[in-house]
């Protein structure tokens, strides 16, 4: 029974600003238009995001910024 006490997870809590910029970032993806990131050897745009779990990460990446 500990063990199972254990590996209980728990999601960290979120702001409202944090909350709407997720919301945001899974807007951009849904539409097609979030890109992975921007170049840094010129003003192009990395391209555009097509896998839904890489998506997530973008959006908690940017929220977690918020934060700091």
């Amino acid at each position: 029974m500990y063990e199972q006490l254990v590996r209980k997870k728990v999601m960290a809590k979120q702001t409202k600003k944090q909350s709407a910029k997720i919301a945001k970032v899974m807007g951009e993806f849904k539409a097609g238009t979030l890109h992975g990131g921007i170049d840094p050897k010129g003003p192009k745009k990395k391209p555009v995001v097509k896998s839904k779990k890489q998506a997530i990460a973008i959006a908690l990446s940017q929220a977690r910024k918020i934060k700091k």
